[in-house]
């Protein structure tokens, strides 16, 4: 198999760790700046160069596109796609799972379990979006944050009402949240690989906070999922269309409640704490997807003038 990871940074830990299983699996790979990757579109096909030199021939393609370069990196990976390559996580399921107010939406339509939530825009509906949501405290999370930046506690209407109103003057896009107490400011990050959460760690947020991300100072530990939150994991995966996601669930009195769905789930914090081999997990769904497939040779849209090359399959 030939595979591309597109990642801005090929010493980062899940870009190395994904390089290092395809590589002892006997794959070709290799790692591709997504925004040193440029496009040609017209009706007679479709082609991408990379510094100079004409991408072609690759069986795969997994995106390890960062949140800053969502709107430039989902474009190169459709076009990866249009080009005939597969990918596990296609661009319009990332799409959907970095806008939390989407992914929200869509969770909710598949009975999905999740905190309420509620959006609203004019200031003048303020209060009554509030009431609709319940007393504080309330969580007010940016929809497009990550990693824990961008989420605040209000613990009083008239801070809710605040934050909002300063969120508003600066045209941010957010969400309001019910505040689940019983999770005692855990949640369960749930790593799913196809049909399967092949590692789940447990994240404590440390004293005087209430988030658990890692890149915030919580701490980690493996953990075995229920069989409940395995399939609460899966199916949040499925409905947004991913073929690998981390799921991040909380645990409460009505079951789990999924928080987010992460498109590019880093692999460091989890591999540690679990000591899964997540990336030759990952590797291995890659290369079996793409032997069930078979050749796509003869479905490809080639570029204006490029002919068909062997390709070889693991």
């Amino acid at each position: 198999m030939k595979l591309a990871i597109l990642s801005r940074n090929s010493k980062l830990y899940s870009t190395r760790r994904l390089m290092e299983a395809a590589r002892e699996r006997g794959h070709s790979v290799r790692v591709l700046d997504p925004l040193r990757c440029y496009m040609r579109i017209a009706s007679d096909g479709f082609a991408m160069h990379y510094k100079g030199r004409q991408i072609t021939g690759y069986d795969a393609v997994i995106p390890r596109v960062g949140a800053s370069i969502t709107r430039y990196g989902s474009a190169v990976l459709r076009q990866f796609e249009l080009m005939g390559i597969y990918t596990p996580n296609p661009s319009d399921a990332i799409l959907k799972a970095r806008d939390k107010l989407r992914c929200h939406q869509l969770l909710a339509a598949q009975g999905i379990g999740m905190p309420a939530t509620v959006f609203g825009d004019n200031p003048d509906d303020t209060q009554d979006l509030l009431a609709m949501l319940g007393p504080p405290p309330h969580v007010i999370k940016l929809n497009e944050g990550t990693q824990g930046a961008g989420v605040m506690l209000t613990e009083k209407p008239s801070a809710s009402r605040s934050v909002i109103e300063a969120l508003r003057g600066l045209y941010a896009n957010f969400l309001v949240q019910e505040f689940v107490a019983e999770a005692k400011g855990a949640d369960l990050r749930c790593f799913v690989v196809g049909d399967a959460v092949v590692a789940a760690m447990k994240r404590q947020a440390p004293k005087g906070d209430f988030r658990s991300n890692l890149h915030r100072g919580g701490s980690a530990k493996g953990i075995r999922a229920s069989t409940t939150e395995q399939e609460v994991a899966i199916r949040a995966a499925k409905a947004l269309g991913l073929g690998i996601a981390g799921v991040d669930l909380i645990r409460s009195k009505r079951g789990p409640l999924v928080l987010e769905v992460n498109a590019s789930p880093g692999l460091e914090g989890i591999e540690a704490a679990s000591g899964v081999d997540i990336a030759g997990a990952l590797i291995e769904y890659v290369g079996g997807r793409i032997g069930r497939r078979g050749s796509r040779v003869a479905g490809v849209v080639r570029a204006p003038g490029e002919k068909s090359s062997p390709r070889n399959y693991a």
